[in-house]
């Protein structure tokens, strides 16, 4: 065996192993089965996101969750049995848990217990990278952990220098850990309010120029059509919440510069205490003159997605804004085939197969918005030029009504927006 050999095998018998993950669900009476396996595919592409890998999937139907422990005792004897035969360290619930059911199910199945609000925090926390973003998920974070705190949660305690539990700790311990806890999200809120005011302060700079968000479910590829309008470097993975920073770039399309900006991905159960902390990174949606919406039009629930980001949307107050809806990935999505091939098909094999008249769908969704949505793919560059000719109209249309005077006697300066350069926020 060479040097070289050995130095790559001592690499991969050194590397990390991800955690095993099983995951569990409840099925209420009007869930479809598609429903629930898409729901669990997204928990398992959030499972994959924090770094652990899915052995199992769990289902049980229920009218209403189990007041302790959110399953059904049977059930819970199968998870358990499931856990110690294979060695599980994670196992994770698609819905939120209370405290006392994150107690109790800890007690029982002693490993790590996530919910759906906690993985999503925990996904955001490595995940930021800009001081106001970090501050927001630290203070979430702590604000979900605080009435849940028991003596099993060290995977809890990575921001408390190493700090773990210790031996008959007991309830005193606990309390300690509370009042430190509230101390840190004092501490946090403060510091979240200075960064807000210098946020204040930036986005008044920009006025007397139009500006746009794009928003829209995650992992859709805004950062990739951000990237591709920037024509600069913008993290764009296939992960969910590949970035959870807000970033503001000048755009120039037709020798007219405009302010667009990249905000965190939505998606269904967004932690509410998220929500609350985001608000000042969301404000770049609430300022905004016009609003982009990607859908990833290949995903299944495509029109759920949607669903969700209207909502989220109404929530942050932003719902009555002229938007661009953008059908993104066009290129992978199931299209409708020929009429001949279609007879030759079943209407159960038509159904499963989800296929997408796109003609039919351009004239629903142009009946919801004078807008003409745009079907396009930003990773291929099909029908970009479409979406950015699309994209210029409203942007100029937008600026002559709000802005009538602007090219005449309003300066504004430009000179810290260099094209495709990352605003410091």
């Amino acid at each position: 065996m060479s040097k070289y050999t050995r130095k790559i095998k001592k690499l991969i018998d050194t590397a990390p192993e991800q955690e095993k993950a099983i995951l569990v669900a409840l099925i209420h009476q009007q869930d479809t089965d598609r429903l629930i396996q898409d729901h669990l595919d997204e928990l398992a592409l959030l499972t994959e996101t924090l770094g652990a890998t899915t052995v199992h999937r769990f289902t049980q139907r229920l009218e209403k969750p189990d007041v302790k422990t959110f399953v059904g005792s049977g059930k819970l004897e199968e998870i358990k049995s499931y856990i110690e035969f294979f060695d599980v360290k994670i196992v994770i619930f698609d819905d939120d848990l209370s405290p006392s059911q994150m107690r109790n199910l800890e007690n029982e199945l002693k490993i790590k217990v996530y919910d759906r609000s906690l993985l999503i925090l925990d996904i955001f926390l490595q995940r930021a990278q800009t001081a106001q973003a970090k501050t927001q998920v630290e203070l979430a974070r702590f604000q979900y952990l605080l009435p849940r705190l028991t003596r099993m949660w060290t995977h809890l305690e990575r921001q408390r220098g190493g700090t773990s539990t210790r031996g008959g700790a007991g309830e005193k311990e606990i309390e300690t850990d509370k009042r430190d806890i509230r101390a840190k999200i004092t501490l946090l809120k403060e510091k979240l309010q200075k960064i807000e005011k210098q946020g204040i302060t930036q986005r008044k700079g920009r006025e007397g120029i139009v500006r746009v968000a794009m928003v829209g479910y995650t992992n859709v590829g805004k950062s990739t059509l951000m990237r591709l309008m920037t024509k600069a470097d913008v993290l764009a993975e296939n992960k969910l919440f590949a970035t959870v920073d807000s970033t503001v770039r000048k755009v120039v399309l037709d020798n007219f510069p405009f302010l667009l900006s990249d905000t965190v991905g939505f998606i269904r159960k967004l932690p509410t205490h998220l929500i609350e902390s985001f608000k000042s990174t969301l404000a770049e949606i609430k300022e905004a003159d016009l609003l982009v919406h990607v859908v990833d039009v290949s995903h299944p629930s495509f029109e759920d997605q949607i669903n969700v980001v209207n909502q989220t949307l109404n929530e942050l107050g932003a719902g009555d804004k002229p938007v661009i809806l953008a059908f993104n990935k066009i290129d992978i999505a199931p299209k409708m085939p020929e009429e001949a091939e279609m007879m030759e098909m079943s209407e159960i094999e038509v159904e499963e197969a989800g296929y997408i008249d796109f003609e039919k769908l351009e004239q629903s969704y142009a009946k919801k918005s004078p807008i003409k949505p745009v079907f396009m793919a930003a990773e291929s560059g099909l029908n970009v030029e479409e979406f950015r000719k699309v994209l210029t109209a409203e942007v100029l249309k937008i600026h002559q009504k709000i802005y009538p005077h602007y090219l005449e006697d309003e300066v504004v300066d430009m000179s810290r927006f260099k094209e495709g350069e990352d605003e410091a926020y």
